[in-house]
């Protein structure tokens, strides 16, 4: 008879720890089936006239479909499906990718205003970027972005560039390059070093008011921190684009970012300190006399965006995207000069012709120069360096292709798409110098060639980063020729996704004509 109380009570305590278990159970069910339909209200689409594009999943959207290694394939794959222009979510941030020429010209060109202004990517607060102090390539402000563009544009031109002061710079610059080849001795390198000196001492130029030795400690600095931000910038470039601004706050890799950042930043700030204290106000020597100029106009001036922190900002912006892109885009061009012989036999008999082995080349010389001309121009297009925009986000509502494109939606447009675009190009796909020649062999410019983008937002360097790839590429193919070593096997055209696209190491020689 003992017995039968136990029973009931343990019956009893079982029952009520099912009864808990099940409790819970229901909790975390409903729980569940409210985020499912918070995650439901907050991606569904505003109107009936936006770009198609994937079912994305719940809460992460269509981030696995992303193709770290190959974007471009990743965005090729969803326009087979859903055409030129669609939409894809990260999370619950909606980004619509345009494609193709027509549609870039539409968005950039007649519509640029609508896509003038920047999302305030994870980066900005990773490198502790504020609303008022942000640089100028990610400037989500239009307005602080329009003040630090004019500054930086006729700053640009005042200290030369468009004009024969400055081509004189690159000219020497491109000498002490042919003498760190020449110090080679045939032998077998890798010449991403040297190019990156090079280009690296142009941005010097304008910026420091001097160029370094190639050996110089400060120099080296300088060019570490950047290729060490450029290159975790790569391993974190999903994160950076399609992450909320809270990321930057987590511990992880993309923290080692900001480690190079401040090394940089604390270069910088040498440099700034030693202007300070022997700039002279009525002459200017360069980027930095002239920005501390525009912070003593601007004292007073709580919406001005000239301050110190944003002279670091800015310096960094420049040099790290002046040095950069040049310098692979020349990488690229040697690669393709061994991978094709024959055409770099032709530039070099269309320089000598014309410009001979003495005389060093000018921006004078370029109309003179077709094919030399069309050559570097078609490396611009294959190369294809900076495959998408850097992210827009839109003003206002607005539409391309008669889709309605929301305000506050983040817009990349897919410059790959344009520059191999097969209704604008007879061979897109090889490496065809006659794109850019006439049935005559004069050079042509062609409409789809937009590696430097378009709109308001386009490269703010454009000009000299034409006058450097012209004067370096054709004082290099002047002065040496560029082979394959003997007994190495034929270097690939693998691209390498990073910040900008950069073909596989490789090796040359560089023989002096």
């Amino acid at each position: 008879m003992p017995e039968k109380p136990a029973s009931v009570s343990w019956l009893w305590t079982q029952v009520l720890t099912c009864w808990k278990n099940l409790t819970a159970m229901s909790i975390c069910l409903i729980i569940f089936a409210l985020a499912l339909l918070l995650d439901y209200m907050k991606r569904r689409k505003k109107c009936g006239r936006c770009p198609p594009g994937p079912a994305p999943l719940p809460f992460i959207g269509n981030i696995l479909w992303f193709n770290r290694k190959n974007p471009s394939e990743s965005f090729r794959q969803v326009e087979k499906i859903f055409g030129p222009i669609f939409l894809v979510q990260a999370g619950w941030q909606n980004f619509v990718i345009i494609n193709g020429f027509k549609l870039t010209k539409e968005a950039l060109g007649s519509k640029a205003e609508d896509f003038i202004e920047r999302p305030a990517l994870p980066l900005i607060f990773l490198l502790g970027r504020t609303k008022k102090y942000e640089g100028i390539i990610l400037a989500t402000s239009h307005n602080g972005w329009r003040e630090q563009k004019r500054f930086c544009v006729s700053t640009l031109k005042t200290f030369g560039m468009g004009k024969k002061t400055l081509e004189k710079k690159v000219c020497e610059e491109a000498w002490y390059l042919c003498s760190e080849l020449k110090s080679k001795e045939g032998s077998p390198f890798d010449p991403k070093i040297s190019i990156f000196n090079a280009t690296g001492n142009i941005i010097s130029t304008l910026a420091f008011g001097d160029r370094f030795e190639y050996h110089d400690e400060t120099f080296l600095k300088l060019i570490h921190s950047t290729e060490e931000i450029l290159k975790d910038l790569t391993r974190m470039v999903p994160e950076i684009v399609f992450a909320r601004s809270w990321f930057s706050y987590l511990p992880g890799p993309h923290q080692k970012i900001k480690k190079h950042y401040d090394n940089f930043t604390a270069v910088l700030k040498i440099m700034v300190d030693e202007h300070k204290k022997t700039r002279d106000p009525t002459f200017p020597r360069d980027l930095i006399d002239a920005f501390l100029e525009e912070i003593e106009k601007a004292k007073g001036n709580p919406e001005t965006s000239f301050g110190e922190e944003n002279l670091i900002h800015l310096m960094i912006d420049l040099f790290a995207a002046g040095t950069d892109t040049t310098s692979v885009t020349l990488l690229w061009g040697l690669l393709k000069m061994i991978l094709y012989p024959e055409v770099q036999k032709r530039v070099q008999e269309e320089i000598d012709m014309v410009i001979g082995r003495i005389k060093s080349p000018t921006m004078e010389d370029q109309s003179k120069l077709p094919y030399t001309n069309a050559v570097i121009h078609e490396i611009q297009r294959y190369a294809d360096i900076a495959p998408t925009t850097i992210p827009y986000m839109t003003y206002r509502d607005t539409e391309v292709a008669n889709f309605v494109i929301p305000k506050a939606t983040v817009v990349i447009c897919h410059l790959s798409s344009v520059l191999k675009d097969e209704t604008m190009w007879e061979k897109p796909h090889d490496f065809y110098p006659e794109h850019f020649l006439d049935a005559n062999g004069k050079f042509i410019k062609r409409e789809a060639f937009l590696p430097f983008s378009a709109g308001r937002r386009a490269c703010t360097g454009e000009q000299l980063a034409k006058t450097e790839l012209f004067i370096f590429f054709t004082t290099l193919l002047q002065h040496f020729t560029f082979c394959i070593p003997e007994n190495c096997p034929k270097p690939t055209e693998e691209r390498i996704y990073a910040v900008t696209v950069t073909p596989a190491p490789f090796q040359l020689c560089a023989i002096p004509r």
